[in-house]
């Protein structure tokens, strides 16, 4: 389970996952999504943005999006034949605090897992991302331990790329995985479009595909450090903002309609994950997350890649939908098995390390003993698939 960057519910998915040797079988069970009602995503959004927050409102929000994933954990756990062995969860990132110098200092994800544990009876693994970094990683993109397992497996990409609120995208060669954030993804359209129409999404990229790029907004926007900064690195809407487009708009001094302004970020996306794409010399990228549903953002993407192939992860049995949510459920796999989870090449941190911590269900805590091997490739199986026998 997770809620992204966008903060607009939770993405639960179910999987069996089976390890045998240094092979893992993964067989996706179903997925839903549980939206936050409006209430609560707004006082979310108003307490990352820095207004009206402090530590009464962390704990109020701490315990409601605790309770939500709880609800969204049954829901789970139904998708599972009404029986789970555990949860894994990457519950809500309020903050990513990332140095003037582009150290990850530290990161806080809401969502207390005892809510999780309570209201089902199982152990979660959770707060994933806090070791890495008190190793000295960025934390994120995690995503380089499925990516390294699994995009071999593909025989098409050496590249894969989420285009999630904040975009990431993972190398994954022979001897070398490398994986970064690229820049904001979703996040500033949803928020052109929220200001613009009410609604914090442009369905369809409908409202990009009216508008013209502006060339001298787009120059702007791409002039900005991070995209220089060699990787390791990660970001969040800490830095891709309100306040990062509002002083991009400031310094443009000219007024520019709904339209071209998504046009325009549509275009940022795009260029700078494109350009990543291009920096690592990809020989193919297979594409997943939210934005694989938004066509002018695939077109743009396309043509900034060309002609470097793209595909969406679903054409290789991955649901770009579900993948992120696949990702906390190996997560919590590896950890359960005693399995570090961690890519420090990816992330920067000193060394491998067991991410997340435990917290108890209903009964004593039993884990398996530390597996002897660690995997060397992932399987996906479609979810038709025989279930392994126990």
């Amino acid at each position: 389970m997770l809620s992204g960057t966008s903060m607009d519910g939770i993405d639960v998915a179910a999987a069996e996952v089976v390890l045998d040797g240094t092979t893992i079988r993964l067989r996706h069970l179903g997925s839903t999504s549980t939206p936050y009602p409006a209430g609560l995503r707004d006082e979310l959004v108003r307490a990352t943005s820095g207004r009206d927050c402090d530590a009464g409102a962390l704990c109020r929000l701490d315990t409601r999006i605790g309770e939500r994933f709880a609800r969204a954990a049954v829901a789970g756990t139904e998708l599972a034949g009404g029986r789970a062995d555990l949860v894994a969860s990457l519950g809500q990132t309020a903050h990513h605090w990332i140095d003037a110098h582009g150290r990850a200092r530290g990161t806080l994800q809401l969502g207390a897992p005892a809510w999780i544990a309570e209201r089902t009876g199982l152990p979660v693994v959770a707060d994933f991302r806090a070791r890495d970094v008190a190793a000295g990683g960025q934390g994120a993109p995690l995503a380089a331990v499925l990516d390294a397992l699994w995009l071999p497996g593909t025989g098409f990409a050496d590249v894969a790329l989420n285009l999630g609120g904040i975009a990431n995208l993972t190398l994954a060669r022979p001897g070398r995985t490398l994986a970064f954030d690229t820049g904001p993804g979703n996040a500033l359209l949803d928020l052109a479009a929220q200001r613009a129409t009410g609604i914090p999404q442009d369905a369809g990229g409908a409202l990009a595909g009216s508008g013209h790029v502006h060339a001298d907004l787009l120059d702007l926007l791409l002039d900005d450090p991070y995209y220089r900064r060699s990787p390791p690195k990660s970001t969040g809407k800490e830095h891709f903002g309100a306040a990062h487009l509002d002083a991009a708009l400031h310094r443009l001094g000219t007024p520019i309609d709904a339209a071209d302004l998504l046009a325009t970020l549509t275009e940022l996306t795009a260029e700078t994950a494109a350009a990543a794409c291009r920096d690592l010399g990809a020989a193919g990228v297979v594409v997943s997350g939210g934005g694989v549903h938004n066509p002018v953002l695939l077109t743009a993407l396309r043509s900034r890649l060309d002609p470097i192939p793209l595909r969406t992860s679903d054409e290789f049995g991955m649901p770009a939908d579900d993948k992120e949510a696949l990702l906390t459920a190996l997560l919590g796999v590896l950890t359960w098995h005693g399995i570090a989870a961690d890519v420090p090449a990816a992330t920067g941190a000193a060394g491998p390390r067991l991410l997340g911590s435990v917290t108890p269900g209903a009964e004593p805590l039993r884990m398996p003993e530390p597996a002897e091997q660690r995997p060397r490739e992932l399987l996906v199986l479609p979810a038709e698939t025989e279930p392994e026998q126990p």
